[in-house]
């Protein structure tokens, strides 16, 4: 293990390569994706430490794929989707190109293909976060100009 291990290295392993067999099936199935994000969150937080280059965009990531199990966002295009839960599903394998159970050592595979990999969809990701900025502030989008509890609010508020 003389090379140093890069995200490109590890989206080249046969452990990787089974991730991305699978993504397409967690992708299209809510429950399944929730379920690998519940499983990715918890390792995640007992392994924060060794992931803080990527944190922030990790955390977005799970957001992302959180609101795309609900339908809620669907502005990704599907190649950038899939990337996204392979590296998740590979995340939380422990039995990867370096397993989980190796001290000091079993992250270093996973931190380096999920910073590759997020790295590398800089923008679909920024275009979640630009999105979730959007909701939390109240602009308008399409969704809810006609959605009619939306219009309501804005009814009250004109009254008042």
């Amino acid at each position: 293990m003389r090379n140093r291990i890069s995200g490109e290295n590890v989206e080249k392993s046969s452990s990787f390569k089974s991730a991305q067999d699978s993504a397409v099936e967690y992708a299209k199935n809510p429950k399944k994706l929730n379920e690998l994000l519940d499983r990715a969150l918890k390792k995640a937080h007992s392994s924060k430490g060794r992931l803080l280059e990527v944190w922030e965009s990790l955390q977005a990531s799970f957001r992302l794929l959180r609101a795309y199990a609900t339908g809620r966002y669907r502005d990704i295009p599907w190649t950038s989707l899939v990337s996204i839960v392979a590296a998740v599903i590979y995340f939380v394998m422990p039995l990867d190109l370096i397993p989980d159970f190796i001290l000091a050592l079993g992250l270093i595979d996973d931190a380096a293909l999920l910073g590759w990999i997020l790295t590398s969809l800089k923008t679909d990701i920024d275009n979640f976060i630009e999105w979730e900025r959007s909701q939390a502030t109240g602009k308008d989008n399409d969704a809810s100009k006609s959605d009619p509890a939306t219009l309501q609010e804005r009814n009250q508020e004109a009254d008042n």
